[in-house]
């Protein structure tokens, strides 16, 4: 019996303080944590990627040059000037070929990153990810 008491008051012990370390994690729309919170995107319309090739006779083949992203929103309340981006490139798995990382411009509908140094070939190419954040 006295087993099961002391069983009983450790687990409540633990469960206290695994409940009392996760109340203090903090989350809000600008970071992620454990926990849950709304993250509201910077814009309401679509961004649209598309991007130009070039041939390179040392890979042989085609590969991804400047990637262009059109449709951003700078000038709403809520919009997408000067803040962090991220794109990159997938093949069919899924997989990162490449990833070019900058800023959004301050004014304008549009914005590019160059990949032509990461020498990722056009025909294996079947996805383009854009993340904004900030």
């Amino acid at each position: 019996m006295r087993r099961i008491a002391v069983a009983v008051l450790v687990a409540g012990v633990v469960f206290c303080a695994v409940y009392g370390l996760a109340a203090s994690l903090g989350v809000s729309s600008k970071s992620l944590g454990a926990g849950n919170a709304s993250v509201s995107a910077c814009q309401s319309g679509t961004l649209t990627a598309g991007y130009a090739v070039s041939y390179d006779s040392t890979l042989p083949g085609y590969k991804v040059g400047v990637v262009t992203v059109t449709g951003l929103d700078t000038t709403s309340a809520t919009n997408c000037a000067s803040k962090s981006f991220r794109i990159t490139l997938t093949n069919s798995s899924n997989t990162s070929l490449a990833e070019v990382t900058g800023t959004t411009p301050a004014s304008g509908t549009s914005f590019t990153a160059d990949f032509s140094s990461s020498n990722a070939l056009a025909a294996n190419v079947t996805g383009v990810h854009v993340a904004i954040a900030g």
